[in-house]
């Protein structure tokens, strides 16, 4: 069966890229957020509206993935919940979050979170670049080419 990609939608900046790479491997997409975000009237992309509230759209996400599903999230709390079912995580840069490096990043994530509550004064994500845009659609292109192995080895 082909991966479904799940894709955290509020604040997601490859979108496109994501139906684009879709169509072509003939996927479906659900596309998760908490309001209403205009996309295109295709079959295979599934506008899912949750209620309003934190980690709505992550629970949503969670309880329907599968094992070997895409989930596309720069949510690390999301991605760690995605890992330890058996998806593959990718942040929209294009990090693959996997067994190996999903402890790190939970780490900083709440070690800067720490610091901002303690009145520290961080800076926010670096802005978001074509280079990132590119090595997104590089690594959403490998994901489903070792999901489409897998099944074939499976055989």
């Amino acid at each position: 069966m082909p991966p479904d990609i799940y894709v955290d939608a509020d604040a997601c900046p490859v979108k496109p890229e994501i139906f684009r790479v879709a169509e072509r491997h003939g996927l479906h997409v659900f596309v998760v957020s908490n309001g209403f975000i205009n996309l295109p009237r295709e079959s295979w992309i599934q506008r899912v509206q949750v209620a309003d509230g934190p980690d709505v759209a992550d629970d949503w996400i969670a309880e329907q993935a599968r094992p070997g599903d895409i989930i596309v999230t720069a949510d690390v709390p999301l991605a760690a919940r995605g890992v330890k079912l058996g998806a593959c995580v990718l942040s929209p840069q294009g990090k693959l979050f996997d067994e190996a490096s999903i402890g790190m990043a939970l780490a900083t994530r709440n070690l800067m979170t720490d610091l901002r509550s303690a009145g520290e004064i961080t800076s926010g994500p670096r802005p978001f670049s074509p280079r990132d845009r590119s090595a997104f659609l590089q690594a959403l292109h490998e994901a489903i080419l070792r999901r489409q192995r897998s099944m074939r080895d499976q055989v």
